[in-house]
């Protein structure tokens, strides 16, 4: 086995009590950063997560989220039921009572969690991604706002202040375009320069006398 790269099947597989299997992606990987693991039950009615609600001695604090690799299984979150089928997802938090029982056989769940915030803030990518459409539409002012938002947690983020300088000057607002890519310009690594020499988003702003020198 590879420490980069395992199949489920090669991850070990140690029943449990329950009659669960239990696959720790975390210990097999040696991930320090990310809690995952995985759960297998061979026969249809057998638990697959044991009832709990991350709140005991044993447990991690964590809200999780469950994603069913393969299989069916009926989860009970707090005394409401849900049928989760294959690539279907679903998350329990902290305090909350949860367990789930496969439906079909084999079925294997997949769990990720991590302490309420500890995911937060965002990182830069995910403002960039959540307004692409946006650009992709021509909704500048949108994609603004959007980009914005991650503004407030990441000012200096040389990646979302270049996306704004191109989403500014296509919107027409040259002050804030050659604000923001004076700004990403200052915060990157080399790599802003290059692109803003040639992105033909920023051509509307090129002869603006707050446009930056490019190095």
């Amino acid at each position: 086995m590879s420490e980069r790269m395992m199949k489920l099947s090669e991850l070990p597989d140690l029943e449990q009590s329950s009659g669960a299997h239990w696959r720790p992606i975390r210990r097999a990987f040696a991930l320090t950063g990310t809690r995952a693991n995985a759960y297998t039950a061979v026969a249809a009615g057998d638990e697959v997560i044991e009832p709990h609600d991350e709140l005991s001695p044993s447990a991690a604090g964590h809200e999780e989220l469950y994603i069913v690799l393969e299989g069916a299984a009926r989860f009970t979150i707090d005394g409401e039921t849900f049928d989760v089928p294959t690539g279907a997802m679903i998350k329990a938090i902290v305090g909350e009572q949860r367990q789930a029982v496969a439906t079909e056989a084999p079925t294997t769940i997949f769990v990720v969690g991590g302490e309420p915030g500890s995911a937060l803030p965002p990182a830069p990518y995910e403002y960039w991604y959540a307004a692409e459409p946006h650009y992709l539409a021509g909704e500048y002012d949108r994609g603004i706002e959007i980009l914005n938002e991650g503004l407030e947690h990441h000012p200096d983020a040389s990646g979302l202040n270049y996306q704004l300088a191109c989403y500014h000057a296509l919107a027409g607002n040259r002050d804030d375009a050659t604000r923001h890519l004076r700004v990403a310009l200052e915060h990157s690594d080399g790599r802003i320069a290059g692109w803003a020499a040639e992105d033909a988003d920023l051509d509307s702003i090129r002869d603006d006398p707050g446009f930056p020198e490019l190095k």
